[in-house]
């Protein structure tokens, strides 16, 4: 009987989508066992360690779903295998394929982090192309990763209990590849904390210049998504929210969070709302991290210092060439640290 599972549960996924995830293998890992509900219509796919509710029309995540903890997270951690692979549950038609990504100019960003992972089946899991999004590059390897995940993680770890967490994408802004994978507009990562009955989102532009913004409340995440998680949360979430996420993001007093600003070129614009925050008082700091254009790093630092009180320091960056990585080598990265 037992050899009869497997392919039964292969031939579900040939079934008429339907709008009602059903994860029977891994109802574990939702709280409280309650599954979201929408109306995009999906297919379910459990992991070892996390799980997707999978659009076949948009060949991305409608959304995923990890149960972490703190001893979790400060376990030893498998090796990162960065071996993407084309998700062979689903059917042809439905998967995004590796040759849609090649080329495009956006990254394979995972909704469920590789850096979440403990085991190393957990690990290569992470690699399905059903966990990626297309993603801004400097987006995924910019704010995303340490504005988003890291403080997830560190929230994590210092939570008393399981934390869940929800990632997915929305929105339309074209597609890649054969295969028409949606370019998600926005990007967000709900975090829920059920012994607090808290819970709060990160909501992210889908741009290689995108700005960190407040996170935003439960409710507001659920008009903007039209998915209900079903999660018990206190009624006065919005003053917890703001503790919660300020010493997820701060972890030592002395220093606040921090957030990019990418310069292809001189953008006045950028400068202007950059002074602008200086004037407010919320910017400690400012580093200009460039790799080849000097030239418009000192023009952006001569700049910002004739028009604050704030010196810049310079800092030159020139990561080695990479067949994996494309670096933007004239870019210049201000790394605005706040109080």
């Amino acid at each position: 009987m037992k050899f009869l599972v497997k392919p039964l549960l292969l031939s579900l996924l040939w079934l008429p989508l339907s709008a009602f995830a059903l994860f029977d293998q891994c109802k574990d890992l939702f709280p409280a066992q309650q599954i979201p509900t929408t109306s995009q219509a999906g297919r379910d796919l459990c992991f070892d360690d996390f799980a997707i509710y999978y659009s076949p029309s948009d060949k991305k995540p409608i959304y995923t779903i990890e149960k972490l903890n703190g001893e979790q997270l400060q376990a030893p951690h498998p090796r990162r295998t960065n071996q993407f692979y084309e998700e062979a549950r689903l059917p042809f038609h439905e998967r995004a394929l590796l040759a849609d990504y090649r080329g495009s100019g956006f990254d394979r960003g995972h909704n469920v982090p590789a850096g979440d992972m403990t085991s190393e089946k957990g690990m290569a899991q992470s690699f399905s192309l059903a966990n990626m999004m297309p993603q801004a590059r400097q987006n995924n390897q910019g704010i995303w990763a340490k504005r988003v995940e890291e403080p997830t993680r560190m929230y994590v770890k210092r939570a008393q209990g399981d934390v869940y967490v929800f990632t997915g994408s929305v929105g339309n802004a074209g597609s890649i590849g054969k295969s028409r994978v949606t370019i998600p507009s926005h990007l967000y990562k709900l975090v829920y904390d059920p012994n607090k009955k808290l819970a709060w989102a990160y909501w992210v532009e889908n741009t290689d210049d995108a700005q960190m913004s407040a996170p935003i409340s439960y409710a507001e995440l659920i008009q903007k998504t039209g998915i209900d998680f079903h999660l018990a949360v206190e009624p006065t979430e919005t003053k917890s929210i703001k503790s919660a996420t300020k010493s997820a993001s701060t972890p030592r007093q002395v220093m606040g969070g921090w957030y990019p600003v990418f310069f292809d070129q001189y953008s006045p614009e950028k400068v202007a709302a950059l002074i602008s925050n200086i004037k407010s008082g919320r910017v400690a700091s400012i580093e200009l991290q460039y790799d080849r254009n000097l030239n418009l790093a000192q023009s952006l630092a001569k700049e910002i210092e004739a028009q604050s009180s704030i010196v810049v320091t310079l800092s030159q960056s020139s990561p080695p060439d990479s067949p994996n990585v494309t670096y933007e080598r004239n870019r210049v990265i201000a790394i605005v640290r706040t109080k």
